[in-house]
């Protein structure tokens, strides 16, 4: 397997890049990162278990923070940081991310669900 030789974060385009030593190179954006975590909270428990989670167009990473010589861990602004994506699981997420996403968005349209943040109530909004 290649090995990472870089992971940038792109804050303004709310990307992580990333480099191997195979000349392969790749962006990442924070939404699609977010909704493929590798946390429980996300996997879920055993088979069958994931979460679909919705809302995320917009998120972005604040930190991203190394764990050992295999992986790191992103602290996303929607406060999620409990996945550990390894350097594998990050070059899995590149290779199947065309796939990955199209499920994604399958499975948000079969639940009525979306990549937008549900709508704030407060100043502004009409009433009921």
């Amino acid at each position: 397997m290649a090995k990472l030789t870089e992971i940038r974060l792109n804050r303004a385009e709310k990307r992580l890049e990333l480099a191997w030593d195979d000349g392969t190179q790749a962006g990442l954006a924070a939404e699609y990162l977010r909704v493929e975590s590798p946390s429980a909270e996300v996997q879920g428990h055993g088979p069958g278990q994931r979460v679909i989670v919705p809302g995320r167009r917009h998120v972005g990473i604040m930190r991203v923070e190394p764990v050992g010589h295999y992986g790191v861990r992103l602290v996303f602004d929607d406060l999620h940081d409990t996945g550990i994506y390894s350097w594998d699981f990050l070059r899995q997420l590149v290779e199947e991310q065309e796939a990955r996403w199209a499920a994604y968005e399958q499975a948000l349209a079969a639940k009525g669900l979306s990549r937008d943040p549900p709508a704030r109530r407060g100043a502004g909004a009409s009433p009921g």
